[in-house]
């Protein structure tokens, strides 16, 4: 009786449209994630690599980016600033001018020793007004047709203020010097026709003094053409033909 019931109750809750549903398939798009001690998963691998590649391609630059740049601004406010001061403190060359000469004696007859005593009046200006002249070391000795017919003087040493001038007169030769025997008869030549052509030497170091600054040593050297009315016999100041001209070279 019980066996009757049971195959009736199957019986009753069988229904022949029922259509059994399939069992829902696993997404493929989703998977298990299996930690295992000890092991990373490989996408996570990639993840956790990508974040510590991230720092040492990009942060490390940034402090070497930075430092580039301070040291850009740096040199081209320097180089402002000098140029600046280059504009303002440029120094021109200082000026040379022979104002007279004088003939003391001139011996030239006694080959192949010539001997000369001559005094110049010679004015340097400085013509910068914010950088003085500082002329610490100054000699001069006279030539005539290139050969030098006087020994080198040693002259004190000078200091030109900005924007002023110094009056100078040496006193050169006087102490006979070998020369050619050309040397002898174109001196005798130019005393008998009246024009005698010479060249005032000077040369030495200076410095530039802005304030407190002073500059490096630079070496100068100047000639000055001086063409004077000279007669063989004649003695004192003497006149000049023309405006002597110096070149200065610093």
């Amino acid at each position: 009786m019980a066996e009757m019931q049971i195959q009736h109750q199957e019986d009753h809750n069988y229904n022949p449209n029922h259509i059994p549903r399939p069992s829902p398939s696993p997404n493929p798009t989703q998977y298990t994630q299996y930690r295992f001690p000890g092991k990373v998963p490989h996408h996570q691998h990639q993840v956790h690599n990508m974040d510590k590649a991230t720092p040492s391609r990009f942060k490390p630059n940034a402090p070497k980016r930075q430092h580039c740049i301070c040291i850009t601004v740096f040199l081209l406010l320097l180089g402002i600033i000098l140029l600046v001061l280059w504009l303002a403190y440029h120094p021109n060359k200082p000026r040379f001018t022979v104002a007279s000469a004088s003939v003391y004696s001139l011996n030239a007859t006694s080959p192949p020793l010539m001997s000369i005593a001559m005094q110049f009046n010679v004015v340097i200006k400085n013509p910068n007004r914010r950088v003085s002249i500082s002329f610490d070391r100054l000699s001069a000795y006279v030539s005539y047709r290139n050969q030098p017919v006087t020994p080198h003087v040693m002259l004190p040493p000078l200091f030109i203020e900005k924007n002023s001038a110094v009056s100078l007169s040496p006193e050169i030769g006087g102490v006979a010097v070998p020369v050619s025997e050309d040397l002898t008869n174109g001196m005798a030549m130019d005393e008998n026709y009246g024009v005698v052509g010479v060249k005032l030497v000077l040369s030495g170091r200076l410095r530039w003094r802005a304030g407190d600054i002073n500059s490096a040593h630079y070496g100068f050297y100047v000639k000055c053409d001086v063409l004077m009315g000279l007669r063989k016999g004649f003695v004192g100041q003497v006149p000049l033909l023309g405006a002597p001209v110096c070149d200065v070279n610093t």
